[in-house]
């Protein structure tokens, strides 16, 4: 699911836009906001893979907020001036989608949108993958992975020897590990499966260097979490 939050000022704007994300099987809705205060908000909040942003609106326009973010989501513009698609273009957002926008045009959209997020600096291979950490590449076995957390911008994988630091969102790193071998059980945290020590209620144990941590299981994520473990008989 691509992970999204909408930035108009016009009410009949933002609900073409949710209109069109309902209808979209791969598109979840975090956010709806009306200025960029309330989408600096949603993106301090939420783990956010796209952003539509509408480029004209009050106090600050979509540009000058863009141009805040130190690390931001992908980002489709939204506008009734063309005067603006070069300046989007040169903070290498996705697209630029004039109004009013049609649902051919913004599929068209959203398909860049998940083509730019499979384009990662993340490589994998069988039983290992490649994170960029540090200004270099580093391999991180799949076995040693104990779990991985989501710190803002960044995400830290806990494994056997300490931990490795990389600049990318969990999504990204997500859809790079075998979904037979590890789990997102929280907004923050993904767990090597073979890891787990055991489950009780919304907390799981895992040993780290000798003792038991504990991480939190969301609501959402304990069903997939149970079918799992059944599975895996641990």
């Amino acid at each position: 699911m691509i992970r999204t939050v909408i930035v108009d000022d016009e009410p009949l704007a933002l609900e073409v836009l949710k209109t069109y994300i309902a209808q979209m099987n791969n598109l979840e809705l975090l956010a709806s906001c009306k200025n960029a205060l309330e989408a600096n908000e949603a993106l301090k909040m939420n783990e956010v893979d796209l952003l539509c942003l509408d480029v004209q609106m009050p106090q600050i326009t979509g540009i000058e907020f863009l141009k805040t973010l130190k690390n931001p989501p992908l980002v489709l513009l939204t506008t009734a001036h063309p005067e603006y698609a070069l300046e989007g273009y040169e903070l290498d957002v996705v697209d630029y989608l004039m109004k009013p926008i049609s649902l051919e045009r913004f599929m068209k959209a959203i398909n860049k949108v998940e083509e730019r997020l499979a384009k990662t600096e993340t490589h994998v291979t069988e039983d290992h993958v490649f994170v960029k950490a540090d200004k270099k590449f580093v391999k991180v076995y799949f076995k040693d992975i104990l779990y991985i957390e989501g710190l803002k911008d960044y995400v830290i994988i806990r494994n056997e020897e300490g931990r490795v630091i990389t600049l990318q969102t969990m999504k990204s790193l997500e859809n790079k590990l075998p979904q037979d071998r590890f789990i997102r059980v929280h907004r923050s945290f993904i767990v090597n499966v073979d890891k787990i020590q055991s489950v009780m209620g919304n907390m799981l144990e895992i040993i780290e260097k000798g003792a038991v941590k504990y991480i939190p299981v969301g609501k959402n994520y304990r069903d997939q979490l149970m079918e799992m473990v059944e599975k895996k008989k641990i």
